[in-house]
């Protein structure tokens, strides 16, 4: 079961034995532990500068999507482990997959929430919603907008179990730094090219 844990999280098997012990031995619940325990760490670590870092890259089969991401931490130790390194690119990859647009929903613009709520609240008055429940439904869409478009909300293509934001702290969790992702840009072979 630790093995599997590992797996599962990339945790420490030292972590891993405490969170199966901790928990009577429930693979659930000490997967939910560990996911607290990089909450916790990440939330710790957030006042901290993160300056030091990687540039992950990916380059999709065919060579008609291509990513770069950037990635941060506290130290240069630490970008240069194969945990951290594995982490961007499998980013990388995972915005190739995904085209997310934003990281984080603070970075949508007022515009754009505005623009997707008018939509939602006219799917509601087309589908004759009361009044009272309209905007819990434009809340609800709303959520699952954030979902599909901002990064660290997105499920983990190789594992949807878990979002992005789930693996970043688990990362954290594990090296013990403040790492963000900063930064990216997915090029797609003909994207904006007008067809005629």
């Amino acid at each position: 079961m630790v093995k599997e844990l590992r797996e599962k999280t990339g945790a420490g098997m030292m972590d891993c034995k405490k969170a199966l012990a901790e928990t009577g031995g429930d693979f659930q619940r000490a997967l939910d532990y560990l996911r607290q325990k990089g909450l916790a760490t990440a939330a710790k670590r957030a006042g901290r500068v993160a300056s030091e870092g990687r540039v992950g890259s990916y380059i999709h089969a065919g060579g008609k999507i291509g990513v770069m991401v950037e990635v941060n931490c506290e130290t240069d130790f630490v970008a240069k482990t194969d945990d951290f390194q594995a982490f961007a690119k499998d980013i990388a990859m995972h915005i190739a997959a995904s085209n997310p647009s934003y990281i984080r929903r603070e970075e949508v613009t007022a515009d754009v929430l505005e623009r997707e709520k008018e939509i939602y609240r006219a799917q509601a008055r087309d589908a004759k919603k009361p009044e009272k429940v309209m905007e819990k439904i434009v809340e609800g869409k709303l959520e699952k907008f954030y979902g599909e478009v901002c990064l660290v909300e997105q499920a983990f293509v190789k594992d949807p179990d878990i979002t992005i934001q789930d693996l970043l702290n688990g990362l954290i969790g594990k090296l013990g730094e403040k790492i963000e992702i900063r930064r990216f840009t997915r090029y797609q072979v003909g994207e904006g090219i007008a067809r005629s």
